[in-house]
């Protein structure tokens, strides 16, 4: 992953819309991540995390010149262009109500985070464990709150920095970096109580 380009960042905000194209390239694989985690399972097949960022691109070269007035760091605004592409999407896709836009959010799927917690266990013997803990996993996730698993996501999945993280929620790096930590031992706490006889 590398870091976006300050000349081409700036080549961008004073009016040249062809620097989108490779900082766009910087962002893709954080990008990419934050679709397959965000991506509503009854969309496979139908579309994939690639049409995803091809709107997206899309939809940010269209709202460049929104994106120049606004303050927040380059790589949030993409991101929430990107997320707002995805909720677009679903609603095209499965017929959603229309809402407030800005309302809107694609929280992480559990089928999402438990299926890549456990893809790592690939032996013929760990297939029914794999399938198991799978479902307990989903059902850990389940039960802790949206912005737990949102941190977890950003965090581990997305692997954002914590000032990402922190600029994304809108909340301080030190709330941030607390909320991380104790999402984690949530998360944990709720395994190893699932696991008990």
């Amino acid at each position: 992953m590398t870091a976006i380009d300050d000349v081409l960042l700036e080549r961008l905000r004073t009016g040249d819309d062809s620097a989108l194209g490779p900082i766009f390239a910087c962002q893709r694989d954080k990008l990419l991540r934050m679709v397959q985690f965000r991506l509503d399972p009854r969309l496979v097949g139908r579309i994939d995390a690639e049409d995803v960022l091809q709107e997206a691109y899309v939809d940010a070269q269209k709202r460049l010149s929104a994106w120049r007035a606004d303050p927040r760091p380059f790589h949030v605004w993409l991101r929430l262009v990107t997320q707002q592409t995805m909720v677009d999407i679903h609603r095209r896709h499965l017929g959603a109500k229309m809402r407030d836009a800005g309302r809107d959010r694609m929280a992480p799927q559990s089928q999402s985070l438990s299926g890549f917690l456990v893809g790592t266990m690939t032996s013929p013997s760990q297939a029914a464990m794999r399938e198991e803990l799978k479902v307990q996993l989903e059902q850990a996730l389940q039960s802790m709150e949206e912005i737990d698993r949102e941190v977890l996501v950003l965090r581990h999945f997305e692997e954002l920095s914590n000032k990402e993280v922190a600029e994304l929620l809108g909340i301080g790096e030190n709330a941030a970096s607390n909320r991380y930590v104790r999402a984690l031992g949530r998360l944990k706490g709720l395994l190893s109580r699932l696991q008990e006889p």
